[in-house]
């Protein structure tokens, strides 16, 4: 990033796509990570790059299905590790749940690279994918599942796109929180709740929702929350947005 200048209107989003490309270089994001990268600045554009209503919203309760889980996991692939570490290793110790690597790619060696770059961040507890526990109603390496992790999970935490996993975890009736830029993708559609964002910008807030809410407040919360209502709204800002957002 040192040729572009930090004055530049679109600094952020190519700083993160140079994240992305080290997280392929170190051997953490598979290249086809780079393409998912790719679809999800396309939609963060359309959002105009910020965290708006509909995600405060889904932030708020999944803050609330996190804080009331009773064995919370956090799945992580490439491209987060390489994204958010601290994020996801802070998330970790306040919902005092592990983080666990499951990815689709499995190029040799990928999968511990992940697990070594979560530990030298700081991450107390990261669980590997097993032989031992398997996921129904999914055939992708993604089957393969920790047993005392997501297999354990009552709930879990899935930042960015993830399909086919999700929507077996919900076949599975495990509660799935997802950040997603894309309203109208399977994983959007699927989970439980889904938060329209930007994960750099979402885990940061979503911590502090985590940190400020009693049980209480958090199973009202759940009771009001409609994920399907929260993605037409983003729908509908992304069709009102035109072509205001481009920069």
């Amino acid at each position: 990033m040192s040729d572009v200048p930090k004055t530049h209107p679109r600094y952020l989003s190519l700083s993160l796509r140079d994240t992305i490309v080290t997280g392929v270089e170190q051997g953490i994001t598979s290249v086809h990570g780079l393409i998912a990268h790719g679809r999800g600045e396309a939609f963060d554009y359309l959002i105009g790059e910020a965290t708006q209503p509909f995600a405060i919203e889904a932030i708020h309760a999944a803050a609330a299905m996190l804080r009331l889980a009773e064995h919370p996991v956090i799945s992580v692939n490439g491209n987060v590790a390489a994204l958010v570490p601290e994020g996801l290793i802070e998330l970790g110790k306040l919902l005092n749940a592990p983080l666990e690597v499951n990815i689709f790619h499995t190029e040799t060696g990928r999968e511990q690279r992940i697990q070594e770059y979560l530990l030298k961040h700081g991450a107390l507890d990261v669980l590997m994918p097993t032989t031992d526990a398997q996921l129904s109603y999914i055939d992708s390496n993604r089957k393969f599942v920790h047993p005392e992790g997501i297999f354990k999970a009552d709930v879990v935490f899935v930042p960015l796109e993830d399909g086919d996993r999700c929507e077996a975890l919900r076949k599975m009736d495990k509660a799935v929180v997802t950040v997603d830029l894309n309203p109208m993708s399977r994983t959007a559609k699927q989970a439980s709740i889904t938060i329209v964002d930007n994960v750099v910008r979402a885990l940061p807030l979503l911590c502090e929702e985590i940190q400020s809410f009693s049980d209480p407040t958090a199973q009202e919360t759940l009771k009001k929350y409609n994920n399907e209502a929260v993605l037409q709204e983003a729908l509908r800002h992304i069709s009102r947005s035109g072509n205001g957002n481009q920069r």
